[in-house]
């Protein structure tokens, strides 16, 4: 569904992103792991086209070559990104919040059905409707960015560092509903996170990005057992 192939991105005369590839298969959890400061986030953006890509950097998204297209024509696309830091509408209500998301869309007949999915997967979004989106705890504000980006109608989620600043039990939670949410909807994710162990425990594939490289890449499970993994990123001596 979504391939990255030679992804450099500058920062003057920084490379940040050194041509990397990515696979994201339709359906497919796929998460990119790796230290603070590894490129993950600027990966994200440049898929979005928020930061621009270098020469010879491709990105195809359902088969379009998406590398230059502007940020909003890639949300009207299907592919929606739930940003760094959550970036909700803090003086929005919950409600007013979620019809933001939707504000691309052309078919209002739906939205009803499509809360009470939201509703559905995150009932403190319903207890909390028509609270001011910044008075939200962050796990709540957590859960108010992806149904944010639901609301788009999405064929794709891009999600980063979505544990970022929550509670443990609250990061567990949002995990479990990540998973919900690929299963029910098929909905394909690319999982950007600093939090390996969680990652490599939801998704079907992933990739080591270190300083702008992907040093290693494989199916979950084998990534979880690799002795360098568990070093690095899970905290095994």
């Amino acid at each position: 569904m979504l391939k990255v192939e030679n992804l450099r991105v500058n920062y003057g005369a920084i490379n940040a992103i050194k041509g990397i590839s990515i696979d994201v298969p339709e359906k497919s959890i796929i998460t990119l792991i790796g230290a603070n400061g590894a490129g993950k986030t600027t990966t994200l953006r440049a898929i979005s086209n928020i930061v621009k890509a270098a020469e010879g950097s491709k990105v195809l998204y359902d088969g379009k070559d998406i590398t230059s297209l502007p940020a909003h024509k890639i949300v009207e696309m299907g592919l929606c990104q739930v940003p760094e830091g959550r970036l909700i509408f803090a003086n929005l209500t919950v409600k007013e919040n979620l019809d933001m998301g939707a504000y691309l869309r052309k078919d209002k007949e739906n939205f009803a059905k499509d809360l009470d999915f939201i509703f559905a997967i995150f009932p403190r979004l319903k207890e909390r409707i028509k609270q001011p989106g910044g008075t939200l705890s962050g796990g709540e504000q957590q859960m108010l960015a992806i149904s944010r980006a639901l609301m788009s109608k999405p064929k794709m989620l891009l999600l980063d560092e979505p544990s970022l600043g929550i509670a443990p039990l609250l990061t567990k939670t949002i995990f479990e509903k990540i998973v919900e949410i690929n299963k029910t909807l098929g909905m394909t994710i690319l999982l950007v996170e600093q939090n390996a162990n969680l990652a490599l425990s939801v998704a079907n594939y992933g990739y080591v990005l270190e300083t702008g490289r992907i040093i290693l890449e494989g199916p979950a499970k084998e990534l979880e057992s690799n002795p360098e993994v568990r070093k690095a990123y899970l905290g095994e001596t």
